[in-house]
């Protein structure tokens, strides 16, 4: 009886999750069908709040993973105190820098003038609501971080084309957004592999770590506090006020300034109290990183909350204007509708992917979490002087990869290390060789390299063909980035916009036959 009562508690943990889901539905439907009435259309904008909610479900579920992820695998913060944190901010960000005016079709993808009327316009955007909520959905079931922007924009690409044919399309901006599929990773790993290699080299590589982390760490959340002060002016409350870019990295220098000077005795404090090795220079990065998973779920509310509320904002104008426009306000009950829905989604579907990228892809701690939180920031920042179009779902596993193949390429390198030191020992004393290698261990960078200048000065080594370089090279190979999570989220990623696309065009011939 045991076993079986384990056996269903999964599932019956499941359909309480999807109950609570249907429940949020239920009062979106009582709350707007008290309020529309003698409203031409009222059914259809009921219909589009339902799945407005349910697109708001699976940004939390999936997206929201991102930003609190790394925090949560590195053992900074609690998985149900990140949920909280970033529960809180994601609808504060919704609320408070959401904005009261939202652009109907996202990223300028297709041209409005080429729809027809209104009614097919507002068919148009509930297909692409749907099918983007559905493609999250299933992404999220299958445990694959996705870009929501790029699920609505395949969305809305796909529904537009089956209105209005291809030349409703902008194929320069769909091949800007393709092209995010490479920078977004790509760009967000070096960054974030960049930091790692220059925390190991100032801190951990050192032998007195609390004496390097003393000089590095205040340093180090000084660049944080910039980038992250940089990033919110600029991305998290640019609904409230508008800033250009040398403004905002203006405010965000002064800020990381007063921050720097504040915390530096309290890292040096803390510093003193904690053990001379990794584990202890960790510790001092656990409140920054529950700083950063904070002001990145806010950041995240107040730009993403459009991806679900921008079609149902566009929606209802139509509806009570009768007519196709670019821009659409916002109304108070549609950003609420987002911004609990998000929160919603995190609590209820949110850890499974909050899993994923914290511990299933590579293994992190503080500083590895501490770099792909610095990447998420100054990719965004950079992205945005560039006009590149960046995700931030894409930047924050690309970092997590970074991190994971640069750790892979160091433990590679030493065991090629150790092997030399070995080889050119070759018939010495043993205590001679494990003396040299506990020597060798202790050293830093730069002694390391010296000492093995000498060895190399001492003994001539072999010249190896190509064919033995490469087996050599496969013997060193450590690896720390789980492969297969590797090739599933790559092929989610290529096929996110075509697969939200071809949904959202077969939903819209459908929902018009039905209305028709």
């Amino acid at each position: 009886m045991n076993k079986l009562d384990k056996a269903t508690n999964s599932s019956r943990s499941e359909v309480m999750r999807i109950g609570y889901a249907l429940l949020f539905m239920v009062g979106i439907i009582l709350y707007i069908g008290s309020h529309i009435e003698g409203v031409d259309g009222g059914f259809i904008l009921v219909v589009a709040a339902v799945v407005g909610g349910y697109m708001a479900i699976n940004i939390g579920a999936n997206d929201v993973a991102n930003n609190v992820g790394p925090a949560v695998g590195s053992k900074a913060i609690t998985l149900t105190g990140a949920i909280i944190i970033a529960a809180i901010f994601e609808a504060a960000g919704a609320l408070i820098a959401g904005g009261d005016v939202v652009s109907t079709i996202k990223k300028g993808i297709i041209n409005p003038s080429a729809i027809g009327d209104a009614e097919t316009f507002i068919w148009l955007m509930l297909a692409a609501l749907l099918a983007g909520a559905l493609w999250l959905n299933l992404a999220t079931y299958v445990g694959a971080p996705v870009s929501t922007t790029h699920s609505i924009v395949g969305g809305v690409l796909g529904a537009g084309i089956a209105a209005g044919g291809w030349g409703i399309a902008n194929w320069d901006q769909m091949g800007a957004i393709a092209a995010s599929w490479v920078i977004s990773p790509v760009l967000g790993g070096l960054i974030a592999a960049g930091f790692l290699y220059l925390i190991k080299r100032t801190i951990t590589y050192k032998k007195d770590m609390r004496i390097a982390a003393k000089k590095m760490v205040p340093f180090l959340i000084f660049l944080m506090a910039w980038a992250f002060s940089t990033y919110l002016a600029l991305k998290g409350v640019k609904q409230l006020i508008k800033l250009d870019f040398v403004s905002a990295l203006g405010i965000g220098f002064a800020i990381a300034l007063v921050i720097y000077f504040v915390i530096k005795g309290l890292v040096a404090k803390a510093a003193d109290r904690l053990d001379n090795d990794k584990s202890g220079v960790n510790k001092l990065f656990t409140i920054p990183l529950i700083f950063a998973a904070a002001l990145l779920s806010f950041a995240h509310g107040a730009n993403d909350v459009a991806n679900a509320v921008g079609p149902l904002a566009a929606i209802n104008d139509s509806i009570l204007n009768h007519g196709v426009s670019t821009k659409a306000s916002i109304p108070l009950w549609v950003m609420m509708v987002g911004a609990l829905g998000i929160a919603l989604g995190l609590a209820l579907f949110g850890p499974k992917l909050i899993k994923t990228v914290g511990s299933e892809i590579t293994e992190l701690d503080q500083t590895r979490a501490f770099s792909i939180a610095m990447a998420a920031a100054i990719t965004v920042i950079i992205a945005s002087q560039l006009g590149l179009p960046v995700s931030s779902t894409h930047i924050a596993v690309g970092g997590v990869f970074g991190v994971g193949f640069l750790r892979e390429y160091l433990k590679s390198s030493h065991a090629r290390m150790m092997d030399e030191i070995k080889s050119h020992h070759q018939g010495a004393d043993q205590e001679e060789v494990e003396q040299f290698l506990a020597d060798f261990e202790n050293a830093t960078i730069e002694e390391k390299g010296a000492m093995l200048k000498q060895l190399k000065k001492k003994t001539a080594s072999a010249e190896l063909s190509k064919k033995e370089r490469k087996q050599l090279k496969k013997a060193y190979k450590q690896e720390l980035v789980k492969r297969s999570a590797v090739y599933k989220i790559a092929a989610a990623w290529i096929i996110t916009v075509p697969a939200s696309g071809s949904l959202a065009a077969i939903l819209f011939f459908v929902i018009r036959g039905v209305m028709v």
